[in-house]
């Protein structure tokens, strides 16, 4: 498979981090030392994914200056106005392009092979619209809340109905053409995920790995000590 191009949501608030982003963005925290953003910046170069956007928001000038100079990533600047995951997608699309594009969230860790790499080689064009990386809701690690999706035996997903079921990993491929049918300006992936989900056509990929939501200070301590675990 030829490259894929690699949207980097950096533009949330973090407000559950409370006084750890009062002065620094989220994905500039660091995890053992290393700030969340380049670990996820490490995964896309590995997984060989190009070109690399990063949208920014709030403090976005600090994520501006850390990523000065760096090759092969752009800026899709939100500093105005946040758009949300759909709307900073589409925004975005004009340096990612118009074929399948692969999506991350930098506010987790990753223990195990590479997610962006599996879902390269797992992507099938002709049966999926989206490919979302997930893992059954009782084995993550700094996340609480009910599931975000059942899955079936073909590996297609719907709605969770109840607490059983799948994370969303915040690791995705999917096809960008509906978000041209979305009217609003800001709007989640949500609104593309029900209409592939209606039509059959968003699937699972359960992640083999360890997985640690770093959203607050409590899943911060979760995902450094995981890392430190031979």
């Amino acid at each position: 498979m030829s490259r894929l191009p690699l949207m980097l949501f950096a533009a949330g608030f973090g407000t559950r981090m409370r006084a750890l982003t009062v002065a620094r963005p989220k994905p500039l925290i660091p995890v053992n030392g290393r700030p969340l953003l380049d670990r996820a910046l490490d995964l896309a170069e590995a997984a060989g994914c190009a070109p690399v956007v990063v949208n920014v928001h709030y403090l976005g000038g600090q994520i501006v200056d850390h990523l000065a100079g760096r090759a092969g990533v752009e800026i899709s600047d939100e500093r105005d106005e946040i758009l949300d995951t759909g709307g900073g997608l589409r925004a975005a699309l004009p340096m990612l392009g118009g074929g399948p594009v692969m999506t991350l969230n930098p506010d987790a860790v990753w223990r195990g092979a590479n997610p962006l790499h599996l879902l390269r080689r797992a992507w099938d064009p002709a049966r999926m619209d989206a490919l979302l990386m997930v893992k059954d809701r009782v084995a993550v690690h700094g996340r609480i809340g009910r599931a975000d999706f059942a899955v079936d035996a073909t590996g297609r997903i719907t709605r969770a109905a109840d607490e059983t079921g799948v994370v969303y990993l915040g690791a995705q491929i999917l096809r960008t053409e509906g978000l041209a049918e979305i009217p609003e300006q800001v709007f989640s992936l949500n609104r593309l995920w029900d209409g592939m989900i209606a039509a059959g056509r968003a699937f699972a990929l359960p992640y083999p790995g360890d997985w640690c939501d770093v959203g607050s200070p409590e899943g911060l301590a979760q995902a450094e000590a995981l890392l430190g675990e031979p």
